[in-house]
C-alpha cells in the first residue's frame, strides 16, 4: 500500500471517529459551546461524515477523493482559525493542523 493510501485511510477512519463521537460524547457539544460555534455541531459532524465517506469512495472515483480532500483541509483550516479566534495552544490546536497538512498532501497528491 502507497504513502496516498495510508493517508487517505487514516483520514478518513479518523473523521467517522469525529463525527461518531460528537454524536456520542457530551464532551464534543461542551468543546464546540467553549469555542462558540455550537451552533454548527451538526453541520460540522455531517462534513466530516461525508469528507470521510468521499474518501473512501475516492479510492474508485479520483474526482471524489480529490474534492473530499479538499473539502476537509477547508474544514481544517476553519477549526484552525476557530482555535487561533480562541487563543487556544499550539498543543491544543495541533491536531486541527495536523489533519490540514494531511489532507492538503491528499489533494495535491490526488490531483498531481
Amino acid at each position: 500500500m502507497d504513502l496516498l493510501k495510508i493517508c487517505t485511510l487514516f483520514s478518513s477512519i479518523s473523521f467517522f471517529f469525529y463525527a461518531f463521537y460528537y454524536f456520542t460524547s457530551p464532551r464534543m457539544g461542551e468543546e464546540l459551546k467553549r469555542l462558540d460555534v455550537q451552533n454548527l455541531g451538526r453541520f460540522i459532524a455531517a462534513c466530516q461524515f461525508l469528507g470521510a465517506l468521499g474518501l473512501l469512495i475516492g479510492f474508485t472515483y479520483k474526482p471524489l477523493l480529490i474534492s473530499a480532500s479538499c473539502g476537509l483541509a477547508l474544514l481544517m483550516i476553519c477549526g484552525l482559525a476557530v482555535r487561533i479566534r480562541s487563543k487556544d495552544s499550539l498543543l491544543v490546536s495541533l491536531p486541527a493542523l495536523l489533519y490540514l497538512i494531511l489532507n492538503a498532501f491528499i489533494f495535491t497528491a490526488s490531483v498531481t
